[in-house]
């Protein structure tokens, strides 16, 4: 038997990206999302072929990631946030359900979503990170979308047969 392979493919040309961004910790999620805008543009994807919203938390990501994958429109989405620890249990919580509710909705809706939510003990970690985590979200984003679509063309030609 010969085994296929597929290659990581990070040409963003043709591909609709969302992304959803939450505004607490604003200075590094900025950071984080003009990271990734710039990565995105690096890679091909046109400026019109993304949209950005906003929400207020971490906690509202996963809702704005949900509307935005019920619209079909988009290959993959971004999810990018901050939550910093405080010195209450605050930090578990938001962190906890803002990562299950980004990876239920990438599955529920078979939409890769690349999650670019920090989770930092301090401002400083977050600050040293934002830049390389909001590129890397841009290529994760683009790789995932490519590979749901050459496994999606896959199927279909499965099917054909």
């Amino acid at each position: 038997m010969a085994v296929g392979s597929y290659e990581s493919n990070l040409d963003g040309e043709g591909l609709r990206i969302g992304i959803a961004q939450a505004r607490f910790n604003e200075d590094v999620c900025q950071g984080l999302l003009d990271s990734c805008l710039a990565e995105l543009q690096r890679l091909g994807v046109a400026d019109e072929d993304v949209l950005h919203v906003s929400v207020p938390g971490a906690l509202e990501i996963p809702l704005a990631l949900q509307k935005l994958a019920e619209t079909q429109q988009f290959d993959a989405l971004i999810a990018i946030g901050a939550v910093i620890r405080g010195e209450t249990y605050h930090f578990e919580l938001v962190s906890n359900e803002s990562g299950a509710g980004i990876t239920r909705v990438g599955l529920d809706y078979g939409i890769p979503i690349a999650n670019a939510v920090l989770t930092t003990e301090t401002d400083e970690q977050a600050e040293a990170r934002m830049l390389e985590k909001g590129a890397d979200a841009a290529r994760v984003a683009v790789e995932m979308a490519n590979l749901a679509i050459a496994l999606e063309e896959l199927t279909d030609a499965t099917e054909d047969e």
